[in-house]
């Protein structure tokens, strides 16, 4: 095998690992790897990680993770966490998005729509106290007539909700 062979196998294992969090896409879908590459000489893999928000309890379990993988091809991992520019869900693939709707999880709607790629522009940060209301199809049957149970679902990062169609309760990504 030859070393091109070994570095494109160990950066392809790396952009697969699975969200610990949300098996079913990988860290590179969710948009939280933002670099990966090989220093062949060193023998070292340099990773760059932004957290889905800075107390996610995840990010331990993904940097252990990165560094089985690449001591699995006999590297070294060195991973970086980058917590500027702020992750966004905006930066979850569309490959993603639809894994976690076959997943039963309702994808985030668009957080920042004047962004950039791999930027996010500043904007304020809004607050629905009472009566704030966005419409949330069921990952399940389609329907928008959903009804949120709880801003906190499964993590902090997503809602639960119950569809009044079907009746089944769901996770919401909530859209950061």
């Amino acid at each position: 095998m030859t070393m091109m062979a070994t570095a494109t196998d160990v950066l392809e294992a790396v952009r697969a690992i699975p969200d610990p969090e949300i098996p079913v896409i990988t860290i590179e879908g969710l948009g939280i790897l933002r670099e990966c590459r090989l220093d062949e000489a060193a023998g070292v893999v340099h990773v760059v990680i932004t957290p889905t928000y800075s107390g996610c309890p995840a990010m331990r379990a993904i940097e252990d993770q990165i560094a089985r993988v690449c001591r699995a091809h006999g590297l070294r991992a060195v991973v970086t966490s980058q917590l500027s520019p702020a992750w966004t869900t905006d930066w979850i693939s569309p490959d993603a998005r639809e894994a976690l709707r076959r997943f039963g999880i309702a994808p985030p709607g668009p957080a920042d729509a004047d962004a950039g790629a791999g930027e996010r522009a500043p904007r304020p940060v809004s607050v629905m106290i009472g009566g704030g209301r966005h419409t949330v199809a069921c990952p399940r049957c389609g329907s928008e007539a959903t009804s949120v149970i709880s801003q906190f679902g499964s993590t902090a990062c997503k809602a639960l909700r119950r569809c009044d169609s079907c009746g089944d309760p769901f996770d919401e990504f909530k859209a950061l």
